[in-house]
């Protein structure tokens, strides 16, 4: 398959994602397999795929990258996460644009969802079937290089187990909000997205606010409440239940909503259901608290854009070539020799 080709068959991929729907048996049945995937939570993401996989788009992003029928296709292996819906796919999506074989490893909580994918890439286009392969007995064998994603303690793993090998490997980080206290109450909504959609599970997910000193923290507590029914997922509920009896045991001060609880903490990530905040005095305290969990940081979400802070609300609305932990997927994938 050409270039010209590969657009064309992941548009229509992006046109099968928006046929979705609540009762297609697909999305019921990745539920029932991963109870966090709930039906809202995988359209969500199915329709956020379907608005970037058209041709204009897919076009703009890889017009950084020219010449890509110029390689010869070597074999990337591809071991996926699973904390939120569809979260390898970009992974797969570099690897075949580009024209190169993907060694898939879902993640055991995203099987159901990335199986569906590739099937229906291989309909669209039969002759995908030699450009994709599933590892067998959870090995990775024959492949010429690897991109992962994991914990921190498997990026130790990662490193030594393929240490032989191009790679790229990612490990766990976390986002977080830059407020000033100007915020108007449509933006304060749009950040209950960036911290609850996917339940928070993502790194691009809102873990931390960064607040001016006397912030009123009222307004933010209300533009939470539309977010109020995650409580009533079980697995959501034994978190908060478990973390808020632990904050009450240790009399660690903490604010609580009945479905978040709102501590102040100087780290950067939070255990779901909890999200920490910790004032500033300054511009230069910010800069220097960005810089300083650079390497933790996933993405900043705020009302600067100027700084490339990204807009409230769309933390969990990256671009094609917004790529994790900043480090450009197809240049990679386009260098191995």
């Amino acid at each position: 398959m050409n270039y010209s080709q590969r657009v064309e068959l992941f548009s229509k991929l992006g046109d099968k994602f928006q046929q979705l729907n609540a009762e297609t048996p697909l999305l019921q049945q990745a539920y029932l397999f991963n109870n966090w995937f709930t039906i809202d939570m995988q359209l969500r993401s199915f329709y956020a795929w379907a608005k970037l996989l058209n041709k204009e788009n897919l076009e703009k992003w890889l017009n950084a990258h020219p010449n890509l029928d110029q390689t010869e296709p070597k074999t990337v292996a591809i071991i996926m996460a699973g904390n939120i819906p569809l979260v390898g796919f970009h992974d797969l999506l570099c690897v075949l644009i580009t024209g190169n074989i993907a060694l898939v490893k879902p993640s055991s909580d995203d099987t159901k969802l990335m199986e569906w994918v590739i099937a229906q890439i291989i309909e669209i286009n039969p002759e995908m079937a030699n450009f994709i392969r599933f590892a067998e007995d959870r090995q990775m064998k024959n492949f010429d290089a690897v991109i992962a994603t994991g914990s921190n303690n498997s990026h130790r793993y990662f490193e030594y187990y393929f240490k032989d090998k191009p790679s790229l490997l990612r490990k766990n980080r976390n986002s977080l909000a830059v407020l000033t206290g100007e915020e108007t109450p449509e933006e304060l909504d749009l950040l209950a997205d960036d911290v609850f959609m996917y339940f928070g599970m993502g790194c691009r997910n809102v873990s931390k606010l960064l607040l001016p000193h006397g912030f009123n923290l009222e307004p933010i507590f209300l533009a939470f409440e539309r977010y109020k029914e995650v409580i009533n997922h079980n697995k959501y509920a034994n978190n908060y239940t478990y973390h808020k009896a632990l904050f009450l045991m240790n009399q660690d001060l903490h604010l609580d909503n009945g479905f978040l609880i709102v501590k102040q903490d100087n780290s950067l990530s939070s255990p779901l259901s909890v999200l920490m905040f910790q004032f500033y005095d300054s511009q230069e305290e910010i800069k220097s608290y960005l810089s300083n969990h650079v390497d933790q940081i996933q993405c900043v979400v705020g009302s600067d854009q100027n700084k490339g802070y990204v807009p409230f609300g769309k933390s969990q609305q990256p671009e094609l070539w917004d790529y994790a932990d900043g480090a450009d997927t197809i240049a990679f994938v386009t260098s191995i020799n």
